[in-house]
Order: C-alpha cells, then sequence, then structure tokens
C-alpha cells in the first residue's frame, strides 16, 4: 500500500472527533427526548384536571396494564381475593385509573366479605353512571365512572353497609393514593375526605 493511501493519523483523530461528536448528540437527544416523555407522563398521570381528555384507546393500551384494559374497557371481573386493594385500609382516596378523578375514600371503604375494594359510597353520586347488567343470567346494577366511562364493577343491597348499600369496585379500575402522597400527587384539595387513621 502507497503512503498516500494510507490514513494519516490527523485523519484519523478527526474522524474519532466527528464520530463523538455523533454519539455525543445522539445521546444527548435521547436523554432530552426521554425527559420530555416523562415530564408528559407525569403531567398526564398527576392529579385530576377536569379540563384534560379523556385518553383515546390506543392511548390506554400503551398506559394500562392488559388486566386493567380488560376490566375498564371491556368490562371485565378480576379474581377475588387475588387483586390489589382488596385488603387494603390504609387511609388515602381512591381515583379512576383512567382519568385521576377522585371516585371512593378510605373513610367509607369497608370488609365486604367480597374479595374486591368495598365501599358504602361514592366520593359524590354525581361522578358514577348506575346502568342495568343482565349478563350471565343475572340482575345486577353496573357501576361506571361517568366521566371515563370505565367499568367500576356492581352496586348492591348490603345491610352490612353503613349505606345499605355496597359498591363492589375491581382494583383494577382504581388506583390508590395514600393521604401522605396526596399533596405531592396533586390532591390536597380532596384531603378532608380522607380520615387520618386507618380503618380497623
Amino acid at each position: 500500500m502507497n503512503e498516500g493511501a494510507r490514513i494519516k493519523g490527523d485523519d484519523k483523530s478527526r474522524i474519532s472527533i466527528v464520530i463523538g461528536i455523533i454519539v455525543a448528540a445522539v445521546l444527548l437527544c435521547g436523554a432530552l427526548y426521554f425527559t420530555l416523555f416523562a415530564h408528559s407522563v407525569k403531567g398526564q398521570m398527576t392529579g385530576f384536571d377536569p379540563n384534560r381528555p379523556v385518553p383515546d384507546d390506543a392511548t390506554l393500551h400503551k398506559r394500562l396494564t392488559s388486566e386493567q384494559y380488560r376490566v375498564v374497557r371491556e368490562n371485565g371481573t378480576e379474581t377475588a381475593f387475588k387483586n390489589k386493594l382488596w385488603n387494603n385500609f390504609r387511609p388515602g382516596i381512591y381515583v379512576d385509573i383512567i382519568t385521576r378523578e377522585p371516585l371512593f375514600s378510605s373513610a367509607d371503604k369497608f370488609d365486604g366479605s367480597t374479595g374486591r375494594p368495598t365501599f358504602s359510597k361514592p366520593v359524590s353520586k354525581d361522578l358514577i353512571a348506575e346502568r342495568d347488567d343482565n349478563s350471565y343470567d343475572m340482575h345486577r346494577i353496573e357501576v361506571r365512572a361517568k366521566r371515563s366511562d370505565a367499568h367500576l364493577g356492581h352496586l348492591i343491597q348490603d345491610s352490612t353497609s353503613p349505606t345499605g348499600q355496597r359498591y363492589a369496585v375491581n382494583s383494577a379500575a382504581l388506583y390508590f393514593i395514600p393521604s401522605e402522597d396526596m399533596d405531592g400527587e396533586g390532591y390536597a384539595a380532596y384531603k378532608s375526605l380522607v380520615p387520618q387513621v386507618a380503618q380497623k
């Protein structure tokens, strides 16, 4: 190989510098993208904003687990006693997994022996839609979140409930915010709904 065909030391240095700049630029762009993406997701998922649009199905497929999507959009029912929140009695609020709108308070949660989160009442009846459900050859009252149209569970008459009614709700339809996290999660305005000690 003649001398003119060889890559000289200076050329190697210039190539290394160019490659280094390109790699640094790619890494910087990647870091910036993920930072902005994380900020965007946090903005969508923190607190409740009534002006925030309800996510479409494509977004929900990406955001929710398959179990959450099956429950809230396909009217599924999770397995009793094998779900995240059925025996959670910490003080806090239970919000819609889709919109983060507060739906239930730990002040109204009780053990309804259903193996699912059970409440005597919602935060407000205006937030809940009730529909006749005649599936599986039974007549029941289905409960849905009015704003997101998420399937939550069923409303049942129950003499052991303080209100005579039992809202048996799927854990997969809810996101629980402990009272100590409510300020940071954007729910300070709802702290009056939450008892300061856990129920026994």
